[in-house]
C-alpha cells in the first residue's frame, strides 16, 4: 500500500479573512434612515422585510399606514419593493423595526405645510367633536377645529360625518399642532362677493359687552360698540335684541383673521340716530354708505397726493445739491 502525504493547500484565504470580508459589506443600519426593501412574508400582525440586513426586518400592522390598518394585504403586497424608515435598533435577535407611517407622516407635514404657504382651502369630514371643537384629518394628520372657528348653527355632535371647508391657522410639526378655521374659509369665500363702504343686511346672533355679532349670509361679522353710533352707549344690549334684523355697512375685510368689521355709527345721519331713531338711520342707509365712500374717496386722494408732493421734495433737494456741486466745480 503506497503511503501518500497529505498537505495542506493555501490558497491565502482562511475563516478569518471571510468574516472580514462579510463584516467589510455587510451594511450599517440606523434608526432614522430610511431604506429600500422587499416584502417577502405577510404576517397577521405584521410583515417581514428584506433590506439587505444579515436577518429580515420587521415591519409591524401599526406601522404599516398614516390610517388606521385591519389587515396587511391592505396596504402591502408580496414581494413590494418600497421604502421603510429605520425606527429602532437592532434587538437581541438582531433584527430591525421599520416603519411606513412614519415616512407617511414626515410627507404630510410637508404637504400641509405646502398647503398652508399657497393659503389653500382644504376640505375634510368631522370624525369626532369635543368640548373645545371638532376633529377632522388632513393629509391622513389630525386636524383640530376650535369651537370659536365653526361657523354654524348646529349643535357641535350633530357635525360628525360633516365636510368642511378648511383654512390653515397653525401648522407646528415639532408640538404636533394642526389648527384650522371654518369661519375663516366661510368668510373668505363671503369676501369676494363684499365691498368695504357696501351696506348689507344681517341679525343680530349674539351680544357682548363689547359690541355685537352679525350674521350676514352666513358668516358673522363684529360691530363693535364704538361702531354702533357717535353718541355713547353702555351697553350693545340697550340698541339691540338677539334676532333683530338690522342694516350694517362694511368697513373692514380682514381675510388674512377671517373677521369683518362692521358699522351703523357711519349710517347716521345725525350723531346718536341709532340710539333715538334706528329706523330712519335704516331708511337713510345707502344714502350715507354713499357719502362715506365719497369721504374715503377724497381721503386716500389727498393722501396720494401729499405722497406725490413729498416726492417731488426729494427731488428738488436732490437737484439742488447737484447744482451746488457743479457750481463748487
Amino acid at each position: 500500500m503506497v503511503n501518500q502525504e497529505v498537505k495542506d493547500i493555501d490558497i491565502g484565504f482562511n475563516h478569518e479573512d471571510f468574516a472580514a470580508l462579510l463584516d467589510k459589506y455587510d451594511y450599517h443600519f440606523n434608526p432614522g434612515d430610511t431604506v429600500s426593501g422587499t416584502v417577502f412574508s405577510i404576517e397577521p400582525r405584521g410583515a417581514l422585510i428584506d433590506i439587505g440586513a444579515k436577518t429580515a426586518a420587521y415591519l409591524p400592522i401599526q406601522e404599516m399606514s398614516i390610517n388606521r390598518v385591519d389587515d396587511p394585504e391592505e396596504v402591502l403586497r408580496p414581494d413590494e419593493i418600497r421604502e421603510f424608515f429605520i425606527l429602532t435598533d437592532e434587538n437581541e435577535d438582531g433584527q430591525l423595526t421599520l416603519s411606513i407611517r412614519r415616512i407617511e407622516y414626515m410627507r404630510a407635514w410637508e404637504r400641509v405645510r405646502q398647503l398652508q404657504k399657497e393659503d389653500a382651502t382644504v376640505r375634510s369630514g368631522v370624525f369626532a367633536t369635543n368640548r373645545g371643537g371638532a376633529l377632522v384629518r388632513i393629509e391622513g394628520l389630525r386636524g383640530f377645529i376650535p369651537g370659536s372657528h365653526i361657523s354654524t348653527r348646529k349643535p357641535k355632535e350633530d357635525l360628525v360625518g360633516e365636510d368642511l371647508p378648511l383654512k390653515f391657522l397653525e401648522v407646528d410639526e415639532e408640538r404636533n399642532r394642526l389648527v384650522l378655521s371654518h369661519r375663516r374659509a366661510l368668510v373668505e369665500r363671503k369676501m369676494n362677493g363684499l365691498q368695504v363702504g357696501e351696506v348689507v343686511l344681517g341679525t343680530v346672533r349674539g351680544l357682548k359687552p363689547y359690541g355685537a355679532f352679525i350674521d350676514i349670509g352666513g358668516v358673522s361679522g363684529l360691530l363693535h360698540i364704538s361702531e354702533i353710533s357717535h353718541d355713547h352707549i353702555d351697553t350693545p344690549h340697550s340698541v339691540f335684541n338677539v334676532n333683530d334684523d338690522i342694516k350694517v355697512m362694511i368697513i373692514d375685510l380682514d381675510a388674512e383673521r377671517g373677521r369683518i368689521s362692521l358699522s351703523t355709527k357711519q349710517l347716521e345721519p345725525e350723531p346718536g340716530d341709532m340710539v333715538k331713531n334706528p329706523d330712519l338711520v335704516y331708511e337713510k342707509a345707502e344714502e350715507m354708505a354713499a357719502k362715506y365712500r365719497e369721504q374715503q374717496l377724497q381721503k386716500q386722494a389727498g393722501e396720494q397726493a401729499a405722497l406725490e408732493d413729498e416726492d417731488e421734495g426729494e427731488v428738488s433737494v436732490e437737484a439742488f445739491e447737484d447744482e451746488v456741486v457743479l457750481a463748487i466745480d
